[in-house]
């Protein structure tokens, strides 16, 4: 049997914790796996794309488990009711290649690409920010706008969206949070003027030019998100070359992210080496900071992780994924063979096999 996570036991398991405190210990979790950088066996996803979006596989492994996620991003399914992000994933022994638990990770994603984007820049925004524009009011907007707040302080928060039911419905969701003073703006520039961060998190599958280089002032921190597969960026290439650019992967930044308009020799910096320093990034309060967020499979083993530790043992349910066989090698018997002749082989062969050593059962 595998362990399963749906969607109905990740709400539950969010309406006992509470999102701040699940965002707070998966922000930690993968922390963690950023300073066991060397440990993982790293690749860029896996990418199908199309007119309409892109279906990618994320693998990766510290040597004992091994997680993937199956992803989409599919900016007009909106249209028809359908999510933009959809996801699923599995964490497995690298032992015996079991997987352990199968999951959601549609919910899950949501919160660990805010949980990352809030670590992230409690090492490359300014001390004591407190204001920030929320450029893109979609899907991912209230995790953003709540990790900030729960990690960074951020209480003022300055909205723009092309589509303003989008802007509605992200207001109406952070009443819950009278902490926060919503301010909605009427343009991009006007929602960038004076903010401390930048948070970026557009859908649309283009080379957009999201932010120019006369919204940015001096010190400003630019947490990129949107632009995330081959063809969509979200920033003017002047900003990215008067800026320090952090990326999580350079490989695959490289393909995906607000990089690919750069050429190859393009300086940047990979996030586990900031976090292995432990010290704050920025050089002075006036440089301009950048992380170039694509999402990337070490986050999504984390975010397994987490699952497998908070989430599983409270709720979760078992599939019935793999078979249990008294004899491993009778694959055979167990598929082909009628129910009734595969109970009487079973009970003809104990004998045999009860002198064998017991298969051992995977953690």
């Amino acid at each position: 049997m595998v362990a399963f996570i749906g969607t109905q036991d990740m709400q539950r398991h969010l309406r006992e914790v509470g999102l701040e405190r699940a965002i707070t210990r998966m922000a930690a979790m993968i922390e963690e796996d950023y300073l066991r950088w060397e440990r993982f066996d790293k690749s860029a996803r896996v990418a199908h794309h199309s007119d309409v979006g892109v279906i990618e596989l994320m693998p990766i492994s510290d040597g004992s488990n091994y997680s993937f996620k199956y992803v989409n991003g599919h900016p007009k399914n909106t249209e028809t009711g359908l999510l933009t992000v959809t996801a699923f994933g599995v964490l497995a022994d690298v032992t015996t290649g079991y997987p352990r638990l199968l999951s959601e990770l549609t919910l899950t994603t949501a919160i660990r690409t805010a949980a990352t984007s809030a670590m992230a820049a409690k090492y490359l925004a300014r001390k004591n920010c407190r204001s920030m524009a929320l450029i893109g009011n979609g899907a991912q907007s209230e995790f953003q706008a709540i990790a900030f707040y729960t990690m960074l302080g951020i209480k003022e928060l300055r909205i723009y969206d092309i589509d303003q039911k989008a802007s509605d419905k992200l207001m109406r969701n952070l009443r819950a949070y009278p902490e926060i003073r919503v301010i909605r703006a009427d343009s991009v520039a006007a929602a960038v003027k004076g903010a401390d961060v930048i948070t970026t998190v557009t859908a649309d599958k283009t080379n957009a030019t999201i932010l120019t280089p006369d919204m940015i002032e001096a010190g400003v921190h630019i947490n990129a998100v949107g632009g995330d597969c081959p063809g969509k960026t979200e920033l003017h290439a002047e900003i990215l070359r008067r800026a320090n650019v952090v990326v999580e992967y350079e490989p695959q930044s490289r393909i995906e992210g607000e990089l690919q308009q750069m050429p190859a020799d393009f300086q940047v910096t990979e996030l586990w080496t900031i976090l292995r320093s432990g010290k704050a990034y920025r050089q002075s309060v006036e440089n301009i900071t950048i992380f170039d967020s694509v999402g990337f499979a070490l986050e999504d083993f984390s975010a397994m992780r987490y699952l497998e530790q908070y989430v599983m043992p409270q709720s979760s349910t078992e599939l019935d994924l793999l078979p249990v066989m008294r004899n491993p090698k009778d694959l055979f018997g167990l598929g082909v063979s009628s129910t009734e002749d595969c109970n009487t082989n079973l009970r003809s062969s104990e004998k045999e096999y009860d002198s064998l050593p017991e298969i051992p059962t995977p953690a």
